[in-house]
């Protein structure tokens, strides 16, 4: 019997040219005696030659050659089915890489123009020749360089840059060319050359965030969704895969409507008999602020968890941090205390830069719609420019989901708390203009319906990239009270989550979500899971993390010279979090290899922040100081001192901070939901940003340990899936209830209970007891009388490790 398409459990996987499908394959025993019983990859279409992330694809049409191809996918697919295995994949239907002359859609535009039959496939506006910011300097002076001349490449004259480019002549040109005046040529061609600096504000075609590499696509399409989908859908027909996880789905024009397609596509088609049962699994990337929901009527079976991974890290941290933690960051750094004005500012500065381009052909947009009907004659072009610069400024979600005609009832509450945070950005006597912008963006404002949709499209793919660069990508970089707060799909401004909203989530989960994602590690996090358990300790200790701060900042000094204090407190938050388990004071080859990842991670760092360095303009003598100080603090010759006692501090801290790992993994694999585990992170870890987050991960020890059953969070892990395989339903469809705890540690438990059909699940979880650990107290003293409702006391449950799950029947064979 085959298992179903909904995974029990599912293990992700970044497949590239140094993992491939056979690598995938020759692991498959592996994960089926931890317990998976899905393989879930990331891209396997064709992406850019040497690609490690398979985001920038070239050609969706086809597997990957990289990875082995079609047949080696076909071989991994049969070694799971012969386990009763399954595979989810990744797709990216948002944008396509176009950078290296390998995308023979983009080159076909590049050759023909708008008469291109992929013309319509791209998000470009036709009004003016399609902007090319491929080159390091103005076309004048590249052209004076020499760097620009014309070749022949299979059988046709190509224009090349810099040796690297390789860019297509129209074919009117092709018999002149060789001999053509190279800029005349140029002036002809269906593109315009320019440098790369002019992309944030010339760019006449949507990019994927600020990456001139990856172009925009129009899956609302149906003939483009066909063509770039059929790849997918024989995938499925032929029983191959059983679901995918759609990428940036905020990107697209109309999400919803986008995966109200896929769902009905899927549903349609006839699958193999011993093709796994059910329909396809459909989850989507979609980051979820604070009480945002996610609509039902979107036929997916929910996101593929970055809000649970959210929830879960809230909840490991202790409430009486944030003010503490707060007012020594502000005394350090001279920076804000709250999150709120440095997500300002961001947000401020990253749309006056690099989505200048884009805010100005939004403006457009709104523009002609307001021309469309005299009811608008009023508005003028400053008026709306400000207006939705000020409503960007202060959006509170990715984005919402009108059509422009339309708009879902959950986007009122959206735009209601929108126009209370706008009112004070408002210039006098504008506040007409913003609601009339509230209006169209819920389909209620007059005008012309056509322009109405495509000043709203544009407004909406508008307002997710400011939410993710501004936020994620640049005020995350520049806010540092507690650095474990700061990961995708998190709020920054709080600190932590109290143990009845975690579980009113949960109950809100087993309701609606059963079968959504459950993740606490992807291939975009920020720091690695075991990263923010040692790190949420900090929250419990304030205090006590103040006193070595400050002793560390002592001992730093000499070294720190021209290094912005903010800086060098993000680092040290960095190298306590990230410490490599049993790195000694002493290692000094460890520790060179430890500084040369902080150094990867501090660079990324200082550039994303924007402050004092960036990808545009890297401030190198300014980097290279804070390279020294991080070099300088993990040379054994020189940081003795400082290296004795960060090794002393991460060990005083170890035993909270792998009672926080241990807990992080039980509820995982315990609340309602489908739990992923990321490559590697069966054991501790303890990874930075990409691409430390993707570096390979050693198999054959995780093989040597796993029957062994000597690290105690792999140990966890596989007992977890164990009872998951023996016990699917309850797991699956099974509810959710919280048990009341009584006693003065009521605060520091969570426990629930999950029931089916004659089964419970009960699980008992230890939170925020670093008091206990650092204090040496007995877990007699430290629990006391504590107790759940039923009158067990917590002492009697929790072992060490601080977590019982347990499976409890009236019929002992369920519980077998």
């Amino acid at each position: 019997m085959t298992a179903p398409t909904t995974p029990r459990a599912t293990y992700r996987f970044q497949f590239h040219k140094d993992f491939t499908f056979a690598d995938a394959e020759a692991l498959v025993p592996y994960l089926d005696e931890l317990g998976i019983s899905h393989l879930y990859a990331s891209p396997i279409t064709t992406a850019r030659s040497g690609s490690t992330h398979g985001y920038d694809v070239v050609d969706p049409t086809r597997i990957n050659p990289e990875l082995g191809g079609e047949d080696a996918f076909r071989s991994l697919v049969a070694a799971l089915r012969a386990r009763d295995m399954g595979v989810i994949i990744d797709i990216v239907p948002n944008h396509m890489g176009v950078a290296g002359g390998e995308n023979t859609w983009w080159n076909d535009v590049l050759t023909h123009g708008e008469d291109s039959e992929f013309a319509r496939y791209f998000d470009i506006d036709w009004r003016e020749k399609l902007v090319l910011p491929i080159l390091g300097d103005p076309l004048a002076e590249t052209l004076a360089s020499g760097a620009l001349k014309v070749e022949q490449a299979d059988g046709r004259y190509v224009l090349e840059a810099y040796g690297e480019h390789r860019l297509p002549i129209r074919d009117e040109d092709q018999t002149t060319a060789a001999t053509d005046d190279i800029a005349a040529l140029i002036d002809r061609q269906h593109y315009r050359l320019a440098s790369w600096r002019v992309a944030n504000d010339e760019l006449n075609w949507r990019r994927f965030f600020t990456i001139n590499d990856l172009a925009g696509f129009r899956a609302e399409d149906p003939i483009v969704f066909d063509a770039t989908h059929a790849l997918y859908f024989r995938l499925y027909a032929e029983g191959l895969i059983d679901g995918v996880r759609v990428d940036h789905v905020d990107g697209l024009t109309d999400p919803a409507g986008y995966c109200r397609t896929l769902r009905a596509r899927l549903d349609a088609i006839e699958r193999p008999a011993d093709a796994p049962s059910g329909p396809a699994y459909l989850v989507i990337e979609k980051i979820l602020a604070d009480g945002e929901p996610l609509s039902p009527d979107w036929s997916v079976d929910g996101t593929s968890g970055y809000d649970f991974m959210e929830q879960v890290t809230a909840l490991l941290h202790a409430p009486a941090g944030a003010e503490p933690l707060a007012e020594l960051w502000a005394d350090i750094s001279g920076r804000s205390a709250d999150f709120a004005p440095e997500e300002l500012r961001a947000r401020q500065e990253l749309l006056a830069w690099q989505f200048d381009a884009q805010h100005r052909r939004c403006v457009e947009a709104f523009v002609a719609l307001a021309r469309s009907t005299p009811d608008c004659d009023g508005l003028t072009r400053g008026m709306l420019h400000r207006a939705i610069e000020r409503l960007l400024w202060v959006f509170p979600v990715y984005r919402t989901y009108g059509t422009g005609e339309a708009a879902p009832l959950a986007d009122a509450r959206i735009r209601d708390t929108v126009r209370q945070r706008v009112a004070e950005f408002v210039p006098p006597g504008e506040g007409a203009v913003v609601d009339r912008i509230l209006g169209w963006l819920a389909g209620e404002g007059p005008g012309d319906v056509a322009l109405a949709a495509e000043a709203v499209r544009k407004f909406q793919q508008l307002s997710a990239p400011i939410a993710a660069k501004a936020v994620e990508d640049t005020a995350f970089y520049r806010y540092g009270r507690l650095l474990s707060r700061n990961d995708v799909g998190f709020d920054a401004a709080r600190m932590s989550l109290d143990i009845d909203a975690f579980h009113a989530a949960m109950i809100e989960r087993a309701r609606d979500w059963p079968s959504a994602m459950l993740a606490t590690a992807t291939h975009d996090h920020k720091r690695g899971e075991d990263v923010r358990a040692r790190l949420a300790v900090l929250s419990e200790v304030p205090d006590l993390w103040r006193s070595r701060v400050e002793h560390w900042l002592e001992l730093a000094a000499q070294y720190a010279n021209g290094v912005d204090p903010a800086d060098t407190y993000m680092l040290l938050q960095t190298l306590f979090g990230v410490w490599p388990i049993d790195l000694k004071a002493s290692d000094a080859e460890g520790l060179s290899d430890y500084a040369e990842r902080i150094v990867a991670w501090q660079e990324k760092a200082l550039r994303e922040a924007k402050l004092r360095s960036s990808w545009e303009a890297p401030a190198e003598a300014y980097e290279t100081r804070c390279h020294e100080l991080a070099r300088a603090l993990l040379d054994p010759e020189r940081s003795t001192d400082f290296l004795e006692d960060m090794t002393a501090f991460v060990d005083r801290i170890a035993p909270a901070a792998d009672q926080n790992s241990l807990a992080q993994v039980a509820l995982r694999y315990t609340v309602p939901g489908v739990p992923d585990l990321y490559q590697g992170t069966e054991i501790a870890d303890l990874s930075m940003v990409d691409p430390d987050n993707r570096r390979p991960v050693d198999y054959a020890v995780l093989r040597d340990i796993l029957p062994a059953g000597d690290a105690l969070k792999l140990r966890s892990i596989k007992h977890l899936l164990a009872l998951r395989r023996k016990h699917p339903v309850l797991f699956s469809n099974g509810s959710y209830a919280p048990i009341a705890v009584i006693g003065p540690r009521r605060d520091h438990v969570m426990a629930f209970q999950r029931e089916h059909e004659g089964a419970t699940l009960r699980c008992v979880i230890a939170l925020r007891c670093a008091e206990r650990h650092l204090d040496g107290m007995t877990a007699a003293d430290w629990w006391g009388d504590t107790a759940l409702s039923s009158g067990e006391r917590i002492l009697d449950l929790l072992g060490e490790d601080g977590v019982r799950v347990e499976l409890m029947a009236s019929d002992p064979a369920l519980a077998a």
